[in-house]
């Protein structure tokens, strides 16, 4: 991996920042994750940060413990402390973004392979309320054949809603897999639509 790679959203919005692997040998068994609970328009979340950026946002379906039981799986030699960031309440006001909100950078830090990156910046670049599939994300990065491979580095999105897997189809219109299954898939691309719909009748 590239220690100096970032990987930048057009508009500069959002940053990922690798977290490469000799940064996370070094200090993974000194380094803090902070994290914290909250709601969103789909119900509760846990989002958790570096002191560099968030790297975690999941959907928490059950209780609470099993979602950071899940989080200390993903960072099994980092401590974890529940203790709420200004970084997380800044992430957590992208749910509520329009085109009249002050923008204020989000950066992700980030574990993962050169592949997963790549897939993941591709993925933030798919505009809200608007659909792609695999096979545009595979020729997108570079690699047509690569659908597959590149539906396994969806899946291993760590930061959900923000990083947006939730935008990407089958190439035959069916809503296909999700982590967090077919239906809260659906409410959000519905809830995105919605949302789109409405700026689009505001300007």
């Amino acid at each position: 991996m590239n220690n100096s790679s970032n990987l930048k959203h057009l508009d500069s919005f959002i940053t990922i920042e690798e977290m490469t692997l000799q940064d996370y040998k070094n200090r993974g068994e000194n380094l803090e994750i902070h994290y914290s609970f909250a709601s969103c328009p789909f119900g509760k979340i846990l989002i958790a940060s570096t002191p560099k950026g968030i790297c975690n946002l999941s959907y928490v379906p059950d209780d609470e413990s099993m979602a950071k039981e899940a989080l200390q799986k993903k960072f099994h030699k980092v401590t974890l402390i529940q203790k709420t960031e200004p970084m997380h309440i800044n992430a957590l006001s992208f749910f509520n973004k329009n085109k009249t909100n002050k923008r204020e950078k989000i950066i992700l830090h980030l574990k993962g392979t050169t592949f997963q990156l790549k897939v993941w910046k591709a993925l933030l670049e798919i505009p809200m309320g608007e659909l792609v599939s695999y096979h545009d994300i595979a020729i997108k990065i570079g690699h047509p054949k690569a659908y597959r491979a590149v539906g396994s580095a969806i899946g291993d999105n760590p930061v959900f809603f923000i990083i947006p897997c939730h935008r990407v189809i089958k190439t035959s219109g069916a809503i296909g897999n999700y982590y967090w299954g077919t239906l809260l898939k659906t409410e959000i691309i519905r809830w995105e639509s919605h949302k789109k719909n409405s700026q689009l009748q505001v300007s």
